[in-house]
This record gives C-alpha cells, sequence and structure tokens, in this order.
C-alpha cells in the first residue's frame, strides 16, 4: 500500500510544480503585453539591489529559526519535561498569535529601527513550523529502533544522531520549507521599521498609486517564495534517506 501512496504523492508534488511554472509563465506573458514588464524594468538597479537585501533577511531570521526550532523540538519531543513541555509549547506559539505588524512594532521599540528588530520579529513569525514538524517527526520513530539502537550499545546523543533525526528529516524540512515561505512572504513588512528589503517598493508603489512600482516589488518577491520552495522539495527529495521518503 506504502508504494500507491508515495507514487501518488510524487505526481501530486510534480503537478503543482508544473502548474507553478505555467502560473509563472502566463504572468510573465501578460505583462509584457500589457506593458507592465517595461515599467517594472526602470526599477531593475532597485530590484537587485532590494533583492539582495531580501535574501539577507531571510537568510539571517531563517538560519536563526531553524536552529532554535529543531533545538528546541528536540526539548519538547522528550516527554520527560512533564508540565514545562506544553509551557515552552505556548510561547513559542506567541510568534503566530501575535499578529505580525504587533510583533514588528514591539521589537521596534526595544531594538529601535533596523535590521534587529526586523531579524526578530521574523525569527519569532517563522519558528513555529520547525519546531512542530521537529517534535512530530521526533515523536514518530519506532520504539523498537530506539531499542535496537540501545541494545547496539548507542548512547542518547548517537541515538539522537544516527537515528532520530535521520528518520525524522522529512518532517521537519517539511517545516523547514514551509517556515521560509512564511518567512519571505512576511519580510516586505521589514520595510515599514526600516529593515529593508522588496517592500520598499510595494509600499512605495502602494503610496503612489503605480502598479509598476508595486510589481517590481511583489513579482519577485513570489518568485522568490517559489524558488525557495522548490530548492526545500529538492532538499527534501535528495538529503532523506531512499527507504524512508516517501517520494523516492
Amino acid at each position: 500500500m506504502a508504494a500507491p501512496v508515495s507514487w501518488l504523492t510524487a505526481m501530486l508534488l510534480r503537478f503543482g510544480r508544473l502548474a507553478s511554472y505555467a502560473l509563472v509563465f502566463a504572468l510573465g506573458l501578460w505583462a509584457q503585453a500589457s506593458g507592465t514588464l517595461s515599467s517594472m524594468l526602470q526599477y531593475s538597479d532597485d530590484i537587485r539591489y532590494l533583492t539582495l537585501q531580501h535574501l539577507e533577511l531571510t537568510a539571517i531570521s531563517g538560519g536563526i529559526a531553524i536552529v532554535l526550532g529543531v533545538g528546541i523540538g528536540i526539548v519538547l519531543a522528550r516527554r520527560s519535561l512533564g508540565i514545562f513541555g506544553p509551557v515552552l509549547a505556548q510561547i513559542v506559539n506567541l510568534g503566530t498569535t501575535i499578529p505580525t505588524l504587533a510583533i514588528l512594532a514591539l521589537a521596534m521599540t526595544v531594538l529601535g529601527l533596523g535590521t534587529p528588530p526586523a531579524v526578530f520579529g521574523l525569527t519569532a513569525l517563522t519558528l513555529l513550523p520547525v519546531v512542530l514538524n521537529t517534535t512530530a517527526g521526533l515523536r514518530s520513530v519506532p520504539e523498537a529502533l530506539r531499542d535496537a539502537a540501545r541494545g547496539m550499545g548507542m548512547t542518547p546523543v548517537q541515538i539522537l544522531v544516527k537515528v532520530e533525526l535521520p528518520y525524522a528529516l522529512f518532517v521537519i524540512l517539511a517545516g523547514v520549507r514551509t517556515a521560509l515561505a512564511i518567512n519571505i512572504g512576511t519580510v516586505p513588512l521589514a520595510f515599514l521599521i526600516g529593515g529593508g528589503g522588496l517592500g520598499e517598493l510595494i509600499f512605495t508603489g502602494i503610496d503612489l498609486m503605480d502598479p509598476g512600482l508595486l510589481l517590481a516589488g511583489a513579482i519577485p518577491t513570489a518568485l522568490l517564495a517559489i524558488a525557495v520552495d522548490a530548492l526545500g522539495a529538492q532538499a527534501q527529495y535528495w538529503l532523506v534517506p531512499k527507504g524512508i521518503n516517501p517520494l523516492r
């Protein structure tokens, strides 16, 4: 039964990827035909510069969120925490229950304007998917595998590194993909607190009622999200061993 399910999952993912590429192609044709593309190209230098800023914010905040999220997920997967487990999970959950602009505003009041509050706010917003998927992945490891590892004389750290994390890697990477997609889509709001990124083009376009300027920031943001998700899908396919990878 596992083979048909895995084949169906792979086919659906391929179809979704092809549909995304077709949508991007159709948007490109529309932009060319309507003259929007030529108006966007006027801001090509700004697009390049702000895209690098956008990626820098995503890399820093996303990297911090992945490291913290995996670490917290490992801790939460240990049932010996007792009452402290739900308390820690609720603290992490605050990043998604509080509105995005409220987190950025609170970070700005403490850290001032610029990159530091933007990184803090983006990290808090993207932490939860990594934590939840790490916890779920580690708790899905069959107890028989742990028992076999103990029988071979492995220490708890060796069991975690050589047995539990490789088994849970597919689920963890799914959480990382979700977190990075959220991160890239939220980075434009960092412009409101002086963090830079493609949000500068988006919000300036809204203020000036200039569709070309607005799309010069919105379309690259969407393309970045699609590209990062595609890279995450490839990482899931190639990094997770074949025996426990539902895509292979």
